[in-house]
């Protein structure tokens, strides 16, 4: 009893924590070569939509800042993760510092709630754009906009904050090997040899607030969005539904994975560490290489941008 007491007073905190990995994954260092791979694309890609987007003003209007900010979003989110999980397992740094774990366990919990939080936003702009279509100019503002985005980086940045300062109230007196390829929040509070029950429930509490409140308020945006358009003729029907199957795209790339590991969780039902390293790890890594691609190939104001870009590059590059 006095132990424990001793224990729940002085809190064990270790000088840093190990990353476990895969356990035995054939083939391991080709699957972070082809996530750097990824990387790079994900670097390229995202920073050519920011670009043409920053250098037109026709495309300062609310659809376009949320694509930019989702471009920023995913290039920050594989950021956060990719490059360290590059060095912890090609180059075998598998020790993190105790301080740069809780970093690592902030910044990828919060790119990866800002990016369902930017999923959300373009359903919004869509929603406001088919189901109020005469006053879409002055209920969704660039400023508006922008102020959206304010607020929802200030609700995800509260959230991390807590969970991750929670963190401090734990001691780490057993194991210190994380089970995943990051510090992630869910692996390093199971670690925790007293009561970590506060930190679930806050866990628990993000993930709602991340990832089903986003996901449901997709959900209905589509259903106002679906009984708009059955009012159309079929012409403007098709014409106005061309314009969210990119970001349905999007939404089921990101969700499923996401909400099938949940729901599997949920049901009981135990997965494997590779399994779900592996799931983790795609599922953060692949969407923000696949968004600027996708909206690029379906957003024909993007597209002819692009090719301008290009065609004057070239023309200056022969001329020279």
């Amino acid at each position: 009893m006095e132990d424990t007491a001793v224990l729940n007073e002085t809190h064990v905190r270790p000088a840093g924590l190990f990353i476990g990995g895969f356990t035995d994954l054939p083939y391991e260092n080709l699957f972070w070569a082809f996530l750097s791979i990824v990387y790079f694309l994900t670097l390229q890609s995202n920073a050519l939509i920011i670009v043409i987007i920053w250098r037109h003003q026709s495309l300062h209007t609310p659809k376009y800042l949320a694509i930019c900010h989702m471009a920023v979003i995913d290039a920050c989110c594989s950021t956060a993760v990719i490059p360290k999980a590059i060095d912890t397992f090609l180059f075998n740094h598998r020790f993190v510092k105790y301080e740069a774990c809780m970093c690592s366990v902030f910044f990828v919990h919060f790119f990866v709630g800002m990016q369902s939080f930017s999923l959300m936003l373009l359903a919004y702009d869509r929603f406001i754009a088919i189901c109020f279509p005469l006053h879409q100019h002055t209920i969704n503002t660039p400023f508006r906009m922008l102020l959206i985005i304010g607020i929802l980086w200030l609700i995800m940045a509260t959230l991390v904050l807590i969970s991750v300062g929670l963190i401090s109230n734990l001691s780490f007196c057993s194991s210190l090997v994380v089970k995943s390829y990051f510090c992630d929040h869910g692996p390093v509070i199971y670690l925790a040899c007293n009561d970590n029950s506060l930190n679930i429930e806050i866990a628990n509490l993000r993930i709602i607030v991340a990832i089903f409140v986003p996901f449901c308020f997709i959900l209905f945006t589509y259903a106002c969005i679906f009984r708009a358009l059955s009012k159309l003729s079929s012409v403007d029907r098709q014409k106005a539904f061309k314009t969210c199957t990119s970001h349905l795209i999007l939404v089921g790339i990101y969700y499923i994975p996401l909400l099938l590991t949940y729901f599997t969780v949920m049901a009981g039902y135990s997965i494997s560490t590779n399994a779900r390293i592996l799931n983790s790890s795609l599922s953060v890594s692949v969407p923000p290489m696949l968004n600027p691609i996708i909206y690029t190939l379906k957003t024909e104001e993007i597209m002819d941008k692009i090719k301008k870009y290009f065609f004057r590059k070239q023309l200056a590059s022969s001329s020279s």
